[in-house]
């Protein structure tokens, strides 16, 4: 089985290169599944149905959510009819919504997991014990199981990979906004980055306007951050798992921007 992930899609400029490459990034790679993370796809924070449609018509399977899921109010009263859309599994159990889904592809099935961390994040429920609940749920139904951990520490995120090598296919880990050059196959076989990046703006501060945040580090000031205009990237991974054992067999990283442009 093969999956393509796109990291957070930022703003407009984040929707607008999915529309440009998604397909061809599916001509080229030929995924069973694409899974897109949105949680910032309406003006940098939240999602809203208009948006979600953008993002299924660009060519999504899954869209996965992660700290700003509520942050658009409207979407409490679409969530519950998307299966296909996750929030964290590990938001408070009374949450509206879902943290796992199924995606069958022919004979397989493919399970996605959204889990938050909590190392400079909101506190809410442990993400390592909703793992071992909802990958032991997976595994009673199919052997691909691709988790989407949204964290902001780099160590909570690679402590998720070894936590889940061996019983996850992937741990994907998104939410910083910076490509990280750690994609790798652990002992156990499960494919694994820290950070996919984002896609969106190319010249702002984590997809902002870099003269917001710079006056932020400058002054201590309360600021208004505004998703920046200009230059695009598109960020993610493509994994091949294989069909037997469901381990991963590699994960490569997709950077597309203006140094480093999109190939057939």
């Amino acid at each position: 089985m093969k999956v393509l992930f796109i990291g957070d899609v930022v703003g407009s400029p984040g929707r607008h290169m999915l529309k440009e490459y998604l397909k061809k990034l599916k001509t080229k790679y030929r995924p069973d599944v694409t899974v897109v993370n949105g949680e910032n796809a309406a003006a940098g924070k939240g999602i809203t149905e208009k948006v979600y449609h953008e993002i299924k018509e660009a060519g999504a399977d899954i869209v996965t959510l992660g700290n700003h899921t509520w942050d658009k109010k409207e979407i409490f009263d679409f969530i519950e009819d998307k299966d296909d859309m996750i929030r964290p599994a590990n938001f408070p159990r009374s949450n509206p919504g879902r943290g796992i889904t199924y995606k069958k592809v022919g004979g397989n099935t493919l399970a996605v997991i959204s889990l938050q961390g909590r190392t400079f994040m909101p506190p809410i429920d442990c993400p390592f014990e909703r793992a071992d609940e909802l990958v032991e749920e997976a595994a009673a139904n199919t052997r691909f199981i691709f988790v989407d951990f949204h964290a902001e520490a780099t160590s909570e995120k690679q402590a998720m990979g070894w936590y889940l090598d061996g019983r996850a296919s992937v741990v994907v880990g998104t939410h910083t906004h910076v490509q990280t050059a750690d994609n790798r196959v652990l002992p156990e076989g499960t494919g694994f980055i820290t950070d996919a990046g984002m896609t969106g703006p190319y010249d702002g501060i984590l997809g902002v306007e870099k003269e917001a945040v710079l006056h932020k580090f400058t002054t201590n000031l309360p600021t208004r951050f505004e998703v920046t205009k200009g230059r695009e990237q598109l960020n993610g991974v493509f994994v091949s798992l294989n069909k037997q054992t469901g381990h991963a067999e590699s994960i490569k990283r997709i950077m597309i921007n203006e140094d480093q442009p999109f190939f057939d």
